[in-house]
């Protein structure tokens, strides 16, 4: 409702007198009649006490006058009071009716902008529904293995390394398959290959997840983080967004040895509180998701044992600083392996 709507509907009260915020112009007839009347009296004072006989001045009258105003007095001050009184009620009136304008004044201009917002309100949620959505597939289609909330896209698994993965592997003589012919996967590519490439060109990253899928220990660990990672991207929950707390190598030593409970409450040094309350909701609502996490945690698990026997302190610390190992202190704590 416009400035010039409120003039309009004020208009009735406005034309009942002069124009709102302007003083009225010249005096109105009483104002006149009271100063005639003035005059008259004042002139017939002066010409009784200049033009009557000595004996039958004003003194003369002195006595009937004030017993005249003795009579007088009291109606006038009646009728003074009932004009007041009147006045007052008049006043009274229409600033009840001003009051009322006011009111129905301000009770439109809310119901207008409620329906102006009730009117637009189902196309602004429609776009933002259509935008967050838009969001979730571009994000999903990214994050394979981006455990990043910035930084280009990167591709999850090099076609090369699939291919490397899953093609089938001729037996050698006397039963003895190429996996038990292959060197063993040196600790150096195996970290390396649990904290995933980091960009579309990180040759190393990427040569290291080839020789890890090759690996059959390795490749177990490393699709099950892949899963738990690309489901929690979904939802925006990124590994290089987490600071945890981290253990000294000699608490992991424990964990690998079977210890669990609080002497080993120190891996679960993630403390954001968002990520926490995500995860956890994530867990109780969605049977994949929390199959998933579990899965991961028993192949984490027994990984861990075995990489820890031949392992050295700054390698366990190495290990402990990758996207997969940040994923084990979100999902343990979440699940209670650290209680």
């Amino acid at each position: 409702m416009t400035a010039q709507d409120a003039s309009k509907r004020l208009s009735p009260l406005a034309g009942r007198g002069p124009k709102a915020g302007q003083p009225e112009a010249g005096m109105g007839g009483a104002e006149v009649v009271a100063i005639l009347l003035s005059a008259l009296w004042l002139l017939v004072i002066l010409a009784l006490y200049l033009l009557a006989p000595a004996d039958q001045g004003i003194a003369h009258w002195t006595p009937t006058v004030l017993t005249a105003l003795a009579i007088v007095m009291p109606l006038v001050m009646i009728w003074v009071g009932t004009s007041a009184l009147r006045a007052a009620r008049v006043m009274r009136s229409e600033n009840q009716r001003l009051q009322a304008a006011i009111d129905s004044l301000r009770h439109s201009y809310l119901t207008h902008v409620q329906q102006t917002e009730a009117a637009g309100e189902p196309t602004v949620s429609q776009k933002l529904e259509e935008i967050a959505e838009a969001a979730r597939k571009t994000e999903t289609a990214l994050a394979t293995f981006q455990s990043s909330r910035h930084g280009p896209a990167r591709p999850a698994i090099p076609a090369e390394a699939s291919k490397l993965a899953t093609e089938d592997q001729g037996s050698l003589a006397l039963g003895t398959s190429a996996e038990d012919m292959a060197p063993p996967l040196p600790a150096e590519q195996f970290i390396r290959a649990l904290n995933f490439p980091e960009t579309a060109e990180d040759e190393d990253g990427f040569t290291a997840l080839r020789a890890a899928l090759k690996d059959r220990k390795a490749a177990q660990v490393v699709q099950a983080a892949q899963d738990v990672l690309t489901l929690l991207s979904q939802d925006g929950i990124y590994m290089d967004d987490l600071r945890p707390d981290m253990a000294r190598p000699e608490i992991w030593r424990q964990f690998a040895q079977g210890t669990r409970g609080r002497a080993v409450a120190a891996l679960g040094g993630v403390r954001d509180r968002t990520s926490l309350a995500l995860t956890s909701a994530r867990m109780k609502q969605d049977p994949i998701f929390r199959d998933a996490a579990h899965h991961f945690l028993r192949r984490f698990d027994r990984m861990f044992a075995e990489f820890e026997t031949d392992a050295t302190d700054g390698e366990i610390t190495a290990l402990g600083d990758t996207r997969t190992a940040r994923a084990f202190m979100l999902l343990g704590r979440v699940a209670g392996t650290f209680d």
